[in-house]
């Protein structure tokens, strides 16, 4: 039998409600949502996932917690999130001390026998979420994913979008004797660009390959600016380029091609594959294909040495190393009178070529050679 059911295991403190100081809710006035908690659980519901709650609740039902003070809370919490469409198959609570050392006490799994004698559901995509160490130790000892929610952890957004989006997300760590980059790609999710390099224009610049592009990214480097600027930008475009093809994957359903442009005036041959920006008087264009092959052919001269404190030399220096481990084939050209007009086209050109490329579009590999 091919198990297709999917359960999300849920802790309930400091995973679905925030955790109050003295760990113990037992007041209405203590209850409050994790923020974002109600639409990702949503979100989980509407691809299918059952829920089920696992919570250790130190010492309930004794003097110092008596089960009448956790009965009310608990059952607003349960109506809040069933008006949202939230419903559990199962709430398990286990009422034990630590020093007890009973197998239903989280990380054990004596509250979850029933689960483990059941094939009819999927380890595979099935997980456990929680906040605290012994949520992940519960999921290995199901055999299934765990996640950690919370401030030592993922906010819900973005643990929802891991798990349901199947995100090209991937964290390159580049460390030679000149420099320390850190770079983290997520070619499925929007958000501003975080960028430091000790290059205050070049971190400009790289957040139009972020904010163009259509993807997130943050990138560190820690150079040796006291020597000069070319190892920060040739390693930051290494890093960048590996972490783009490690998200990239096996590259099914890209868009594989970009082809870009930035002009005055749009082309009168546009058509739905070319994009046109204004940009002052500069004209910028860029023709990118991730053929896995590595290639640049760079067209232009800049009227000036330097923009701020990046020497203009390095920008297609810059390009041809992006290329090299993002294994792309790049045509970019540029002209204009104002140095800053033409570097920023460049990049912003290469940034909307290449939000075309890693596009999705279905699920073929593009490409009549069977790899890329």
């Amino acid at each position: 039998m091919n198990a297709t059911r999917k359960i999300l295991f849920l802790d309930r403190d400091g995973c679905l409600i925030v955790e109050p100081p003295d760990e113990q809710i037992d007041s209405y006035e203590k209850l409050d949502l994790m923020p974002g908690v109600i639409a990702a659980l949503q979100r989980f519901v509407a691809a299918g996932y059952e829920l089920v709650m696992v919570t250790n609740q130190d010492g309930l039902g004794t003097a110092s917690f008596p089960e009448e003070h956790f009965r009310g809370p608990q059952s607003l919490l349960l109506r809040i999130l069933a008006s949202q469409g939230i419903v559990f198959r199962e709430v398990l609570v286990d009422a034990s001390f630590v020093h007890e050392g009973k197998d239903t006490r989280k990380p054990g799994v004596g509250m979850l026998r029933h689960y483990l004698a059941d094939d009819g559901w999927s380890r595979a995509d099935s997980l456990v979420i929680g906040d605290r160490d012994t949520d992940l130790q519960l999921a290995a000892n199901l055999g299934v994913r765990g996640l950690r929610v919370g401030p030592q952890g993922l906010d819900w957004a973005t643990l929802a979008h891991r798990v349901l989006d199947a995100p090209r997300i991937a964290t390159v760590s580049r460390r030679t004797r000149e420099t320390r980059v850190e770079v983290c790609v997520d070619l499925d999710r929007v958000a501003e660009p975080k960028v430091h390099t000790g290059l205050a224009f070049f971190d400009h610049m790289l957040e139009q390959l972020g904010k163009h592009g259509g993807f997130a990214l943050e990138l560190r480097c820690e150079g040796d600016l006291a020597v000069d600027e070319h190892h920060t930008v040739e390693d930051s475009a290494l890093a960048l380029g590996q972490a783009l093809r490690q998200a990239l994957g096996d590259k099914r359903g890209i868009g594989r091609y970009g082809f870009a442009s930035e002009s005055p005036h749009a082309s009168p041959d546009a058509d739905r594959y070319t994009v046109t920006l204004p940009m002052d008087e500069t004209l910028a264009s860029a023709a990118l294909d991730l053929s896995g092959r590595p290639y640049l052919v760079f067209e232009g001269s800049f009227p000036r040495e330097r923009v701020g404190e990046l020497p203009t030399e390095l920008v297609p220096h810059c390009f041809r190393s992006l290329c090299e481990t993002l294994g792309a084939n790049l045509h970019l050209s540029v002209r204009g009178e104002n140095a800053h007009h033409m570097v920023e086209g460049c990049f912003k050109a290469v940034a909307r070529a290449l939000r075309q490329a890693i596009r999705r579009e279905g699920s073929e590999l593009p490409s009549t050679k069977g790899a890329l």
